[in-house]
């Protein structure tokens, strides 16, 4: 009975830290790190305060880790979910470059959403997002030169530097018509660059 107690609180601990770092990683997309405090963040998963610092040293070690967290999500899902080669591609670009992507930033990349913050952050916030974005962009380049994908690796990190500065200026217009051309726009931009690709 003890070692099934013991199993348990393991089990426990483990689901409630991942429910932490999911919840915080939509929070942060939202308001941003430096408007997300660990009492909101807490608040969000159904926890007291007071519970944090028995899953996490700090707000920089959370942060750290739902940034990974949601670049990992994001390449489950979007990248590794997309047909093969450049049909593949042009998938991700049209999702990325979309109006419900721009419009519900909880729920999509924290490249766009957090890109100038995590540029501020402690090293080992920098370390997991260039790690995180490193997997995303490997899954791009696969698709870009399936026979030398590393040839493709900074090919495919201009990609996401195009896609993910054209999102982030799609949400700061207020004028949406003009947000929505924008968005037009640079899915003819990111495809252009991928048919300049593949003639080379």
């Amino acid at each position: 009975m003890e070692e099934r107690t013991v199993r348990y609180a393991k089990e426990h601990k483990k689901e409630t830290r991942q429910r932490i770092i999911a919840t915080a990683g939509r929070r942060l997309k939202r308001d941003g790190i430096d408007g997300s405090g660990v009492a909101t963040l807490m608040k969000d998963a159904g926890l007291t305060n007071g519970a944090f610092y028995a899953h996490f040293e700090s707000k920089d070690s959370l942060v750290a880790v739902a940034i990974a967290d949601q670049l990992h999500t994001l390449n489950a899902d979007i990248v590794a979910q997309a047909e093969p080669g450049p049909a593949g591609l042009e998938q991700i670009v049209r999702w990325y470059l979309s109006a419900h992507h721009r419009d519900n930033p909880g729920d999509g990349c924290p490249n766009a959403a957090l890109l100038d913050e995590i540029g501020r952050c402690a090293d080992v916030t920098r370390q997991a997002y260039t790690d995180g974005v490193l997997v995303f962009i490997d899954g791009f380049a696969a698709r870009l030169a399936p026979h030398d994908p590393p040839s493709a690796r900074l090919k495919s990190l201009s990609l996401l530097g195009l896609m993910a500065g054209t999102l982030q200026l799609s949400r700061a217009l207020t004028d949406r018509q003009l947000s929505d051309e924008l968005l037009e726009q640079g899915i003819r931009n990111a495809l252009a660059l991928l048919d300049a690709e593949q003639r080379d």
